[in-house]
Formats: C-alpha cells, structure tokens, sequence
C-alpha cells in the first residue's frame, strides 16, 4: 500500500509540472492582462500576447502562501513584490516573439507569456 501510494504521488507530481497542459488567454487589446494569483497557481497560466506591442500584466494575489509574494520574469530580469488582495500592474514593455516563463522566487507558482 505505501509502494501504491508513493508510485501514485510521483505520477501527480509528473503530471503537474510537465504534462498538463493549462488553458491559454489571448490579450486582444491594450488593457492589462488580468492574472489571478491563488490555489498555488496562476490563472490563467498561459497568455499568449501579440509581439511588438506594449504589454502589462495585472497580478492579483488572493493566495496568502508567502511563496506567491512575489512573481519573476528571469529572462527578462523583472521581478515585483505581489500585495495580498491588491491588483499589482507590471509593465512588460514591447517583447519579440518567443516564450517567457514567469514564476514565484521558488518556482512552484509558473506561467508563460507567448509573443507571436
């Protein structure tokens, strides 16, 4: 039972982090894009954005873990401090086509911008 048990919370795990597969949004006009930080996550978790544009994001953090205080865009060398139920605006600037991954400092929480 405890074998059964272990093998079953590996696959979760797996399943988790690389093979699901979450919803994507589609910013369509100059608003900020909405991001809800709660239930240890992102959502949405995937946003696609069009390329070349101006881009800003709008955290809300609803989830008290102290993981979700703050949110990273490493390949951008962005950061910013989340407020618990205040929207926190964080503005990307143009991006070029690519993937961006975003994530809280110890990167549990995990999202991806997709410029085309």
């Amino acid at each position: 039972m405890v074998t059964l048990g272990g093998l079953f919370a590996i696959a979760a795990i797996v399943w988790w982090f690389w093979l699901s597969s979450p919803a994507t949004t589609h910013a369509t006009d100059s608003q900020p894009v909405e991001i809800r930080v709660e239930a240890d996550t992102y959502q949405p978790a995937v946003v696609e954005v069009p390329a070349g544009k101006p881009l800003a994001l709008s955290f809300l953090r609803l989830d008290a873990n102290p993981c979700a205080e703050k949110v990273v865009f490493a390949s951008l060398g962005i950061s910013a401090d989340l407020p618990l139920g205040k929207p926190q605006i964080i503005s990307l600037g143009s991006l070029q086509p690519g993937t961006y991954e975003f994530t809280c400092q110890m990167g549990m929480y995990r999202g991806r911008l997709i410029a085309t």
